[in-house]
């Protein structure tokens, strides 16, 4: 079966920076509903059209075409008070700590802690890098009316190659 739309397709993928080095590899595979529900970098999507299962692939990505540029607007800093008890470097936090704002959900990473306050960064921690990533299509199968209608499929690990604003 190939790649196509309306397909669940399951990939192993690594994602290295522009310098040769590993940012992250796939535990298993992950998999995602392939023809433009935003699942996976539209430039990836485009390369595997039509791939079957076992075959291997490569693409470069732009950090917009990818994890985004990086935006200075997403730091911010916040009073230690509001964080939670156990606190350190590069844990990260979901919202902004203190805050009530329903719909700012952003994952923040915590980039210092000092003198009382606490520097939060709400960019994708490979924002602002190109990276290529490479990966070998696992399977490939027809999706269900219903993960169609969702837009993702049932598989838990699906989703886990989008871009996170």
């Amino acid at each position: 079966m190939q790649v196509a739309q309306g397909m669940v397709v399951s990939l192993e993928v690594e994602i290295w920076d522009v310098h040769g080095n590993r940012l992250e590899s796939s535990e298993g595979s992950m998999s995602y509903l392939h023809g433009g529900f935003d699942g996976i970098f539209a430039p990836v999507e485009a390369v595997l059209e039509g791939k079957q299962p076992g075959e291997r692939f490569t693409v470069d990505l732009e950090p917009e075409e990818a994890f985004g540029d990086y935006d200075e607007n997403l730091l911010t800093m916040v009073d230690r008070d509001v964080c939670p008890e156990e606190l350190e470097v590069g844990m990260q936090l979901e919202g902004i700590p203190g805050e009530d704002d329903e719909e700012n959900q952003n994952i923040y990473t915590v980039t210092d802690i000092a003198e009382g306050s606490v520097v939060l960064d709400g960019n994708h921690p490979y924002a602002g890098i190109a990276v290529r990533f490479i990966g070998t299509v696992v399977a490939v199968r027809a999706a269900t009316e219903d993960e169609i209608e969702q837009g993702f499929p049932d598989d838990p690990s699906g989703g886990l190659l989008r871009v996170q604003h």
